[in-house]
């Protein structure tokens, strides 16, 4: 395993992330879920990205479990805002200093651990000034309950306000071939204020895997059925890149998974992609792809056909588009 940077700690080039094995996408088991989980540290990956919102807290639950005997050699990444119902409906995004401090104490005690290497404001709440949600960060890197502050899905803006406060360590945002956009303002600003960047979805969930030609193969239950990109002509659209990057793949005998991350990885050392999956096969061609170098003029000619905006529809469906870039 290579390894890259987050403030002082030495993360894995590639994290795991861990929503997939609780919720979202599909049935899980979780005697598979742990497997894989303790898997990936025998493969040297010692970052794991969860949320208290993930299966409504039980994917950190299951985090703390499956770590808590390796807890000082792993960095755990955990969320919160979210504020969802029983019914797993989302209420609201909650980013009051009050509920800072409440929703810490809950991960701390779903995780089974005394503090939270990097902790995540996973939505910025637009009613309140984001000074006074980094304030009650900050307080709680003060008390040692976090080592590190990120922000996810935040404008450049709200970054700038954010990092006056308290240093941000990182930012999780969405970043793949097919989701560039963070490369015209937001990526530059965290270069210049020296934040690293942590790409979720670095499989285009799933799609740029090349696994998901239809969404008649997904579980009842998967949320990806109602993704934009992935309906009527905006999947014909997006098929037709993918098969440029199949074609690619193919050419340098490695997978599309593969090309995808190898391309990430290949963009800046201040990238850490954390790409997610419930299985050790999944899990070990992911990995693999740390030690793949990517020729300068395959590079180009991914910038060639698949440039900013090149896929077809949203990332998300229109309620949860308005959330982003706050």
């Amino acid at each position: 395993m290579k390894f890259r940077s987050i403030g002082s700690m030495k993360v894995s080039a590639l994290g795991l992330g861990c929503m997939g094995m609780s919720e979202y996408y599909g049935d899980q088991k979780e005697e598979d879920s742990i497997a894989t989980l303790q898997h990936a540290l025998s493969l040297g990956v010692n970052f794991f990205d969860t949320a208290d919102q993930y299966g409504l807290g039980k994917n950190e639950a299951l985090v703390g479990r499956a770590l808590s005997s390796v807890r000082p050699n792993v960095h755990i990444a955990t969320k919160f805002g979210f504020v969802r119902n029983d019914a797993g409906e989302v209420v609201e995004i909650n980013g009051s200093p009050s509920y800072v401090k409440q929703a810490c104490e809950a991960s701390l005690k779903r995780l089974n651990t005394d503090y939270i290497d990097l902790y995540y404001l996973h939505r910025v709440d637009a009613r309140v000034p984001i000074e006074e949600t980094i304030g009650a960060m900050k307080m709680l890197v003060d008390e040692g309950k976090v080592r590190y502050i990120g922000l996810s899905e935040a404008s450049p803006q709200t970054i700038e306000r954010a990092h006056a406060i308290h240093p941000i360590a990182a930012l999780q945002t969405e970043y793949s071939i097919w989701s560039r956009d963070i490369e015209s303002e937001v990526l530059p600003l965290c270069r210049d204020l020296n934040i690293a960047v942590v790409p979720y979805s670095p499989l285009g969930r799933g799609f740029l895997s090349g696994t998901i030609k239809s969404t008649d193969t997904l579980a009842e239950n998967d949320y990806r059925r109602k993704t934009p990109r992935l309906q009527g002509d905006n999947l014909q659209h997006n098929l037709s890149l993918l098969q440029h990057l199949e074609e690619i793949a193919q050419q340098l005998k490695i997978s599309t998974s593969q090309l995808a991350l190898a391309w990430l990885l290949a963009n800046g050392e201040d990238l850490i992609p954390i790409p997610g999956t419930k299985k050790i096969s999944y899990l070990e061609e992911n990995m693999a792809a740390v030690d793949i170098k990517l020729p300068e003029d395959v590079k180009r000619f991914i910038d060639t056909i698949a440039p900013i905006g090149a896929a077809a529809g949203d990332r998300y469906p229109e309620h949860s588009m308005k959330l982003l870039n706050k």
